[in-house]
């Protein structure tokens, strides 16, 4: 009995690193195939994501006018290119939507660099992103238009915000959201900017013309569009692979700066980072 304990013990560990096979196809490890699939679900709860901000758009007035999925020039830029998720145009001022998928406990500041995910990862302050797309958008609008934008930031429901208060508050125009919260936001802000000038400030045909403006300049070239895409891919790799250097080596459990520093600088790990639990068992 013990020896056929010991043969299905070794037969459940020796598949840890089996390789998935089909035919016609490239073969990859386990750990491959579970990235593959995690990236998979993030693409399906995106797209989900996106899906509960197009079905609200929908919904919002017929006088206001809206475009998704931006492209635009913007010689400060990276990639010389930002890429909008939403932009409303409406009577009362003009909206820029940037969309997270991003699950945990966000913690940050309008004021902030880089905010964090459960406070532990990094991601560029979103207000600050959005800002640049902003900025952007001004180069295509006229100018007695510019002072008539709100910055919007929208996570899913599976996050917590920790930020500052004044980042919900329907005064600012700065705002970061619920995905589900987008109309309610907008039909807010709109009411209060409908108490501070009284009268509409843009026109119907003040609409058009921005609309026609940004449809204008939306570049719909695939390889162009691709080419943005894979430079912030690769920008994002490489952020990863600083990343994953925050990470213990035995259960990729995420380390602080601090805790990463002192393996580093203990020759008893060699050149290794791991967490205080498997630093005890070295």
């Amino acid at each position: 009995m013990f020896l056929d304990f010991l043969f299905k013990n070794k037969k459940k560990n020796s598949t840890s690193n089996v390789v998935e096979e089909v035919p016609g196809t490239v073969t990859r490890t386990n750990d491959e195939v579970k990235k593959i699939k995690n990236e998979r679900t993030a693409i399906r709860k995106g797209e989900l994501g996106e899906y509960k901000i197009d079905i609200q758009l929908s919904q919002l007035p017929k006088e206001y006018l809206h475009l998704s999925d931006l492209l635009i020039k913007n010689p400060k830029s990276s990639t010389g290119f930002s890429q909008i998720d939403h932009v409303i145009i409406t009577p009362y001022g003009l909206f820029v939507i940037e969309t997270k998928n991003y699950q945990g406990t966000i913690y940050g500041g309008k004021d902030r660099k880089a905010w964090l995910i459960n406070g532990k990862f990094k991601m560029m302050n979103p207000l600050m992103q959005n800002y640049g797309h902003i900025q952007a958008l001004k180069n295509f609008i006229d100018g007695k238009y510019h002072q008539y934008f709100v910055s919007m930031v929208s996570f899913t429901k599976r996050c917590t915000f920790k930020i500052e208060e004044e980042l919900r508050k329907i005064h600012s125009n700065q705002l970061v959201i619920y995905d589900v919260e987008l109309t309610e936001f907008i039909n807010r802000k709109v009411a209060v900017l409908k108490l501070q000038y009284k009268n509409p400030i843009l026109m119907e045909d003040d609409i058009e013309l921005i609309y026609n403006s940004l449809s204008n300049s939306n570049i719909l070239d695939e390889s162009i569009r691709k080419q943005h895409i894979e430079s912030i891919q690769l920008k994002k790799n490489n952020i990863d692979k600083t990343t994953d250097e925050n990470k213990c080596a035995v259960c990729q459990k995420a380390v602080s700066d601090k805790v990463k520093s002192f393996c580093l600088s203990n020759k008893k790990f060699q050149g290794k980072v791991y967490c205080y639990d498997h630093q005890k068992t070295l």
